[in-house]
């Protein structure tokens, strides 16, 4: 039993090895062992960190009962898409027919191809907040898909992607026209806010939640298109922090939350500061994966090719790079970063190889989420834990 531990140890904080893993499981191991429910059992497993009464739900697994609720939640969130947004198709004037036809086009492309996480979350949250008017989280929670949309068609087009969600980026298929499609995909977070909920108590604190998240989110979309016009000696943690939080931390992960604790009253200053604080902390998690799917990452499975390095992106692995590396290799870094040729996107990558940053990117991962648990545990807030553990679960150790 001692050499299980040790090596399950060595698993869950050093070598991250799902091979490793897989030996542990196909030990033998008594049920009432609290060592089955570590190794043997993936829909059980505790937080890694072998204390004893530690009772932590781990991530989520395809084979955990955790994952299909999530699953027949997104089901249920679809089948209700098109009540959602009949209002839009409706409510137009005759002569613009042929634009409300395009619009239908424009959503179903954008908008229902996602992973839907986000949407998801309101609703989810909701639910944990005691709130029953399902539909009404509902629209919140395809409001913030569509603002979803019209961000990503605006980032494709100034980031001169190829690929979204496994398909064609919209302005591939559509050219500049995609350009005003955001806008119209931007105004429809608003018409649909106003139709459903505008005769509810929490519409104007729900709209002008949206607008300030809005708003930074375009800030942050500004910090990081400000990054092409930089020396690379002006790159620096600090300015990556501030990309981070209002282009991606605000909208993606406190917007779904903050929505439903408006639509439930569950809205005080403590309880937002709080959510705040522990959300936008998960949000860099999330995005420092992001850039770390960007460059290993299957394209097959997160659904686009990678494209920092040939856009010069302030990331989080050049960032460490520049920071471990000599001077000759920052020298190399400097001269091949941002070039798009094979060769150059080579050295780039065989120089994050030298400098182990896969591995200090496990290490990062391992000690961010033990850091957002012992946030989430020492939440004072009264707001129930699972909040912000599903959110936390839901990206740790993701591949896409």
């Amino acid at each position: 039993n001692n050499l299980r531990i040790v090596w399950y140890t060595i698993y869950t904080r050093v070598v991250f090895n799902p091979s490793l893993l897989m030996a542990i499981r196909r030990l033998t191991l008594p049920t009432s062992s609290r060592f089955y429910h570590l190794a043997a059992r993936p829909c059980t497993r505790r937080h890694p960190t072998l204390i004893p009464g530690q009772t932590r739900p781990y991530h989520l697994t395809e084979n955990s009962l955790e994952f299909e609720h999530t699953m027949a939640q997104r089901e249920a969130f679809i089948s209700q898409y098109g009540d959602v947004i009949q209002p839009l198709l409706q409510k137009s004037d005759p002569g613009l027919a042929p634009v409300t036809a395009r619009l239908q086009e424009i959503l179903q492309y954008n908008t229902v191809g996602g992973k839907l996480n986000r949407g998801c979350a309101v609703v989810h949250t909701a639910q944990l907040l005691g709130y029953s008017n399902t539909f009404h989280a509902t629209v919140l929670g395809w409001c913030v898909e569509i603002l979803q949309g019209f961000l990503l068609v605006a980032d494709d087009i100034m980031d001169n992607s190829e690929m979204r969600r496994g398909k064609e980026c919209w302005y591939k298929r559509v050219g500049m026209t995609a350009i005003n499609d955001s806008f119209l995909l931007e105004s429809c977070v608003f018409e649909l806010l106003k139709t459903h909920l505008g005769s509810e108590k929490c519409y104007v604190k729900c709209l002008e939640l949206f607008l300030d998240v809005t708003r930074k989110t375009e800030f942050g979309q500004a910090l990081d298109l400000e990054v092409e016009s930089l020396d690379y000696s002006e790159y620096s943690m600090e300015r990556y922090d501030s990309i981070v939080i209002y282009k991606t931390a605000y909208y993606s992960f406190y917007l779904p939350v903050a929505l439903a604790m408006h639509l439930t009253g569950r809205d005080s200053d403590l309880e937002l500061e709080s959510a705040r604080k522990i959300l936008i902390k998960i949000g860099h998690y999330f995005q420092v994966q992001d850039d770390y799917l960007d460059c290993y990452g299957d394209p097959s499975v997160i659904g686009k090719v990678g494209t920092d390095i040939q856009e010069r992106k302030c990331s989080w692995l050049f960032l460490n790079a520049v920071e471990l590396a000599t001077e000759e290799d920052k020298e190399e870094l400097f001269r091949s970063y941002g070039k798009e040729d094979e060769e150059s996107v080579s050295i780039v990558k065989l120089l994050y190889l030298k400098y182990g940053l896969r591995r200090k990117y496990l290490e990062y991962s391992a000690t961010t989420y033990a850091s957002i648990c012992s946030d989430i545990d020492n939440n004072k807030s009264g707001l129930p834990v699972q909040i912000f553990q599903d959110f936390l679960d839901k990206i740790h150790k993701r591949s896409k």
